[in-house]
């Protein structure tokens, strides 16, 4: 069996992999799966944690993420499958339309 160090560990790579990818990254939807990434990191520091306190509260918060994550995967596909008919890119410096012009 793992120590909890060793889950601690990976969770935060997770995380922190995760956050390198929205911050260098352009595409949008590569920019989508680090933020996934970055729910499981925490995802797994929740379980983990509920696991070593023998309390079951990280894993119902966890399963609480899950089914939201769920449910955001669905719309926000969804809206990269717009951006993309439209400007038939998903590079985000396309997605200029919303900012205000500066005289």
């Amino acid at each position: 069996m793992a120590s909890l160090t060793g889950y601690a560990i990976v969770s935060m790579i997770l995380f922190s992999l995760g956050t390198i990818g929205v911050v260098s990254r352009r595409n949008i939807f590569v920019i989508y799966m680090s933020i996934e990434l970055m729910l499981n990191g925490i995802n797994l520091f929740l379980v983990t944690f509920a696991r070593y306190h023998f309390n079951m509260d990280g894993q119902i918060l966890s399963i609480m993420v899950i089914a939201i994550a769920a449910a955001e995967a669905a719309i926000f596909l969804s809206v990269i499958i717009l951006l993309f008919r439209t400007k038939k890119s998903l590079d985000t410096d396309i997605f200029t339309d919303l900012k205000e012009e500066v005289e």
